[in-house]
């Protein structure tokens, strides 16, 4: 969104010439398409004579303005403006080429329906901005997402067909070519507005949203053109004449804007913004079915069949683009799935040794009292290991508690559970383990830290007390793990291992280099 402080820095847009210019110059031919009206040919003449004039300089103010805006694009962006600039000297063609053939020829012969030159540079160039628009690169988006995207402008494009068909296309109009036209007249205008509104809304876009907003009315403005009444040789409302100008003129005004912001903001283009979630699809659906409803008094014809065949592929595009979207909210779920799990992970591991953390630890003590009272703990405090820090390093240190990690593992059984409380203290979860096998645990421990571990070509030794308590009934994982501590402090203070009823002191007389 366009921030307050950088709206001051512009110019104001209502003072600016050319766009003073180009509003007064279609003021000045809705004035004249209502003075030249009349019943003759030579006033429908003149009608469509001012109609071709009056383009040919919105046209040069779009070329203008794209070309000037392309000194500040880069990449995708700068493409984008350079196919623009490209299009408005397209349209310029045509449209002059137009100009001198309606002053060449006779009352009768040409109306808003430009000639064969004119609707190629026309078409062409109305289908390329389609492109551009479309192929414009998302930041971030996957090949599922890209599919749903076609399938969504598919989706519409084939809307904007269903209402030209069923309101355009007047029943029993033999004109192939006309009604070709304005079906792809109407389809390629909403998809055009669709494109533009994705393009604006997913982020990295080539314009500022109020430079586009003129852009995307001018699509609205040319099906209205196509509703209002088809283009064909004969007299027309001066209303008519004015609907079908005002996309040139829309067209024009926004890159002339863009360009105005191009030169004072120095972030000129879209900001990058969260995609919303696309209901014209759906929308494209709503106008399906009312049309239907609209044809079906009407019996079977040929518009009944052409709005059932244009709602069938609708919902056949609607439900690709749901498939798509399944796909992307289960690849979702999972990568939700794997987060989640990984965030369980972190919150419950120590980062260092990968064993549970304290909380986890507790966790788990306090769920084990629950189901069963045969719980036993192990408090394990590493002796001496402040000096393999200072003689040896902390990394040494680290590589130490790694190590006393994977022996502690290594010498329990399935279900229970190693921590570390922090620094070189560690704990063990022992479920359905009496006095006597937490003391065959805690002895196993022992000889596993009594075998030496290579540091930096030095071999260490994990001197350790450890404390053991057995659960009473009834009783808590605070009163259960402060009695742990007190017997792994006895067993630090009387340097040898002994059993007392719940209690087991035990230490590895194996000192540290």
């Amino acid at each position: 969104m366009d921030s307050p402080g950088r709206l001051r820095q512009w110019p104001s847009l209502g003072r600016d010439p050319l766009l003073l210019a180009s509003s007064a110059l279609t003021l000045v031919a809705a004035v004249l398409f209502v003075a030249l009206a009349g019943p003759s040919e030579t006033s429908t003449l003149w009608q469509v004579r001012t109609f071709w004039v009056a383009q040919l300089p919105l046209d040069a103010l779009l070329a203008y303005s794209s070309w000037r805006v392309l000194p500040v694009a880069t990449g995708a962006t700068r493409r984008f403006w350079r196919i623009l600039a490209g299009v408005g000297f397209l349209f310029l063609t045509g449209d002059t080429t137009q100009t001198f053939l309606t002053f060449l020829s006779p009352p009768g012969t040409w109306s808003t329906n430009g000639g064969m030159v004119q609707t190629a540079c026309f078409g062409s160039g109305l289908l390329v901005i389609v492109v551009a628009m479309l192929v414009h690169p998302h930041p971030g988006r996957s090949g599922r997402e890209r599919l749903a995207f076609w399938l969504d402008s598919a989706t519409v494009l084939v809307g904007g067909a269903v209402i030209a068909w069923c309101f355009a296309v007047q029943p029993g109009q033999s004109d192939r070519a006309a009604v070709l036209g304005t079906l792809a007249a109407a389809g390629v205008a909403m998809t055009a507005g669709f494109a533009a509104v994705k393009m604006i809304l997913s982020g990295n876009a080539p314009m500022r949203k109020s430079a586009a907003i003129p852009m995307i009315t001018a699509a609205a403005f040319t099906a209205i053109g196509q509703f209002v009444a088809p283009p064909t040789v004969g007299r027309l409302p001066a209303a008519v004449y004015l609907i079908r100008l005002m996309p040139s003129l829309l067209i024009a005004l926004g890159p002339r804007i863009q360009e105005l912001i191009a030169r004072f903001d120095p972030e000129p283009f879209g900001e990058r913004r969260r995609k919303p979630y696309s209901l014209l699809p759906y929308g494209s659906m709503v106008i399906a079915f009312i049309a239907l409803i609209v044809v079906m008094p009407g019996g079977v014809d040929a518009r009944l069949w052409g709005v059932v065949a244009g709602l069938g592929a609708i919902c056949l595009l609607v439900a690709g683009r749901q498939l798509a979207a399944f796909h992307d909210n289960k690849d979702l779920i999972s990568r939700l799935d794997s987060t989640l799990a990984e965030m369980s992970y972190q919150a419950h591991t120590d980062g260092l040794t990968a064993l549970a953390n304290r909380t986890h630890f507790y966790e788990q003590l306090e769920a084990a009292l629950e189901r069963t009272s045969g719980v036993s703990v192990l408090l394990v405090d590493l002796d001496g290991f402040k000096a393999v820090n200072d003689t040896l390093g902390h990394a040494a240190g680290d590589t130490l508690l790694i190590s006393v990690a994977d022996k502690m593992r290594a010498a329990l059984r399935a279900g229970d559970v190693a921590a570390r409380l922090g620094g070189d203290e560690f704990a063990v979860l022992l479920r359905d383990c009496a006095g006597p096998e937490a003391e065959d645990t805690a002895r196993r421990i022992l000889e596993a830290l009594a075998v030496p571990v290579e540091i930096d070509g030095s071999a260490v030794r994990a001197n350790a007390s450890i404390g053991a308590a057995a659960a009473e009934p009834g009783e808590g994982a605070g009163a259960l793990i402060r009695r742990a501590d007190v017997a792994m402090y006895a067993a630090k203070s009387a340097g040898k291992g002994t059993w007392k009823r719940y209690h087991a002191e035990m230490e590895a007389p194996l000192p540290i280099p």
